[in-house]
């Protein structure tokens, strides 16, 4: 319970604690450098190397993008264990932050010489920030304040402006033409946008990490200490641990990067190889989950529902990541990018998502509270969200079909995907972390929620592979097979709403 000297007691920000200002800032900036880098992404790997690109072909760029974010969600599984055991959470975000920054300057240098450094050094900082950052959230208020759910909406709402104005700014400066000319104008290569466009990037993970740490002095003492004493048998146990998972790791990279520039392996058989070695200890790890003989009968119904959802999510976010990847070439490649005779760069198309997120989430809240009693059931709600998604590429389909013979369409049909998409989102995303909490038995409730995650993990990496299918099949075919994928699945979980239900009849 909070105490009165706790930030949990001041109203400073807008009723809420003064650090709730401050975290919501440095998610702001974090989510900013991250859709910002992902609006580009792509476009500048498969760019050639004369227009400022890697010239990487889409198979390519498909298989790096889908590890690099697969990686991202993945490492938030132990980013959250060096919080716990060894850092706080406190200082995890901020050195988090710190190399999402040296990650952002590294991919504004020109060229592909520290490309791959640039990913890695973001996906360390964000696997250390991102869910601890929420954590702090949680730890300003106690367990029974009445204005908890109200401040992570107030956080979210940081989330999703950092989503919307990154690739209006990132994308405006990597592919405008106007700023092309600014860069020649001083004597700059205009095809260094691209670079440019990362580096502003660092410059607002910069302003995030500077602002956190002047800050992070009204969060009381959230966060300060990680929950295990350093002085401790464990936590000593558990620096010596880390310290030989961190020279492992670099002794692993060192020899990839070798291999590759030896022409002994290539990025693809990396990536290739990292893809199917994750989904074997994906599945591994249900196996074991399940070996157990200590789980009740109740426990074994609920780890059952667990996995279904999970299969859901990383289905329907396999559909939904298409964004960076395949719905983000059909926009640079097929669409018309302009409104009322006015052009826009396409990566600009990445903020429909975001934007149609914070006009939608109040009126989808409402509306479930509205219903009542008659409000769907969680698993009713991942059906309608795997059908939504599935119908965005339904219009892709006739999208793809009418851009034949080198015809730009209109941008409307995008917009018209992204709309169905955002309602899919609404429907699944925010049911599925709340059914987690309530279906993971009590022993594994910390572990449960890691795997959540890893849904969407899987989810990025299936995304980011269909692009090897981009060049070999017509695009009404992809399109149509990610529809159909996503309808069928949601159709089949439309068909275990029944039995789901039962199942979840004691945490309902």
């Amino acid at each position: 319970m909070a105490t009165a000297s706790s930030p949990a007691s001041d109203t400073a920000f807008f009723g809420h604690p003064r650090g709730l200002s401050t975290l919501f800032f440095t998610e702001m900036w974090e989510r900013f450098a991250y859709y910002g880098m992902r609006a580009i992404l792509v476009l500048f790997m498969t760019a050639s190397v004369a227009a400022g690109g890697l010239g990487f072909d889409v198979g390519r760029a498909g298989a790096i993008y889908g590890t690099y974010v697969a990686l991202v969600y993945m490492l938030g599984l132990p980013g959250g264990w060096v919080a716990d055991r060894i850092l706080g959470l406190r200082r995890s975000v901020f050195y988090g932050g710190i190399l999402i920054m040296l990650g952002q300057l590294c991919l504004a240098v020109p060229g592909a010489k520290l490309f791959y450094l640039g990913l890695a050094l973001i996906i360390l900082g964000t696997g250390l920030l991102k869910p601890n950052v929420s954590a702090i959230v949680g730890e300003l208020y106690g367990k029974e304040d009445v204005r908890r759910d109200a401040g992570f909406s107030i956080f979210y709402m940081g989330i999703n402006l950092g989503a919307f104005i990154a690739p209006l700014i990132v994308g405006g400066l990597a592919q405008s033409p106007w700023f092309k000319g600014i860069l020649e104008g001083v004597g700059f290569d205009p095809a260094t946008s691209w670079n440019w466009a990362f580096g502003v990037g660092a410059i607002g993970m910069f302003f995030g990490v500077i602002q956190y740490r002047l800050g992070w002095k009204h969060f009381g003492d959230a966060g300060i200490h990680p929950s295990v004493p350093p002085e401790s048998d464990e936590g000593r146990t558990a620096r010596r641990q880390l310290g030989r998972g961190f020279v492992g790791l670099l002794a692993l990279i060192a020899a990839m990067a070798l291999m590759v520039q030896q022409g002994v392996v290539s990025v693809e058989t990396i990536t290739d190889g990292f893809k199917w070695v994750y989904l074997v200890l994906v599945v591994a790890f249900f196996v074991w989950l399940f070996a157990g003989n200590t789980w009740t009968k109740e426990e074994r119904k609920r780890l059952i529902v667990i996995v279904v959802l999970f299969i859901g999510a990383a289905i329907f976010w396999s559909a939904f990541e298409q964004a960076a990847t395949s719905l983000n070439l059909f926009a640079l490649d097929n669409t018309r990018n302009s409104v009322f005779a006015i052009s826009f760069p396409s990566s600009w198309f990445q903020s429909v998502n975001a934007l149609l997120i914070i006009i939608f989430a109040p009126i989808f809240a409402w509306i479930w509270v509205a219903l009542g009693k008659h409000d769907p059931s969680s698993p009713a709600k991942f059906a309608f969200g795997l059908v939504a998604v599935g119908l965005g590429f339904v219009v892709m389909v006739a999208a793809a079909q009418a851009s034949a013979n080198g015809v730009l369409v209109s941008p409307w049909w995008l917009v018209a995907t992204y709309l169905l998409h955002t309602i899919g989102e609404l429907s699944l995303s925010p049911v599925g972390l709340s059914s987690m909490t309530r279906l993971a038995p009590d022993r594994v409730k910390g572990m449960m929620m890691g795997v959540w995650f890893l849904a969407a993990s899987i989810g990025n990496l299936i995304a980011g592979g269909v692009l090897g299918f981009y060049a070999k099949f017509t695009l009404p075919q992809v399109f149509g097979a990610v529809a159909a994928f996503a309808i069928v699945s949601g159709l089949v979980m439309f068909a275990l709403v029944i039995p789901i239900k039962r199942m979840m009849a004691r945490t309902d």
